[in-house]
């Protein structure tokens, strides 16, 4: 049975997502330690929102970056529960 190119869309979107997180949790994180322009919090969860919340989260302990604020040590795994929960609930 032939597979279609766009059943391999939402990996690569996933994918391209949590790398996505992941970057610019380092890259805020490495601001920070610069004292550079950081990258505003809104996006760091519109990161995670749009399929990168296992990447941000990673980043988050993988950098010790936004550890000690509970919107982000709560929201984080809070979001990602809510997209495997899409996921499943989707999949089924």
């Amino acid at each position: 049975m032939p597979v279609s190119p766009f059943s391999f869309a939402p990996a690569l979107w996933l994918a391209a997502a949590n790398l996505a997180g992941l970057a610019l949790m380092g890259w805020d994180k490495r601001c920070a330690r610069r004292g550079r322009r950081r990258i505003p919090e809104k996006a760091l969860f519109l990161a995670a929102l749009l399929g990168g919340a296992a990447g941000c989260w990673a980043g988050m302990y993988l950098f010790r970056h936004k550890t000690r604020h509970w919107y982000f040590a709560v929201g984080m795994p809070l979001i990602l529960a809510c997209q495997i929960a899409l996921a499943v609930w989707l999949c089924r």
